[in-house]
C-alpha cells in the first residue's frame, strides 16, 4: 500500500518553498511511486504531504532532489504513515 509523508519545515517562507518546487517539482511529477504533493503554509512553518508508492522511492527522490537544494539551517522534519486507502481520480477525470 502507498505510504504518506508529511513534512514540517520550520523558518521556511512562501518564497522559499515556491524556489525549491520550481527547481524540483518537474522531477516529482517523473519520479517513480510519486502520486501526489500538496503544501500549505500556517505562518511559522510550512506543511507538505505527499503520497508515494513506497517510502524507500520517496526517501530516493528527497536524497537526490530536494536535500541538495535545501537552503542553510532548513531541515525538514519528515515523518510516514502508510496509507490505508488511496482514491485516485478514475481515469479521463480531470483534477
Amino acid at each position: 500500500m502507498a505510504v504518506i509523508m508529511m513534512s514540517e519545515v520550520g523558518g521556511q517562507t512562501a518564497e522559499g518553498y515556491d524556489a525549491l518546487l520550481g527547481t524540483v517539482g518537474e522531477a516529482a511529477r517523473r519520479a517513480p511511486g510519486f502520486i501526489a504533493h500538496a503544501a500549505y503554509g500556517d505562518g511559522g512553518s510550512w506543511h507538505l504531504v505527499e503520497i508515494w508508492r513506497s517510502k524507500a522511492e520517496c526517501d530516493q527522490f528527497f536524497a537526490q532532489h530536494v536535500a541538495p537544494h535545501l537552503p542553510q539551517g532548513i531541515r525538514p522534519k519528515r515523518r510516514y504513515q502508510e496509507a490505508h486507502a488511496l482514491l485516485l481520480p478514475a481515469p479521463g477525470a480531470g483534477v
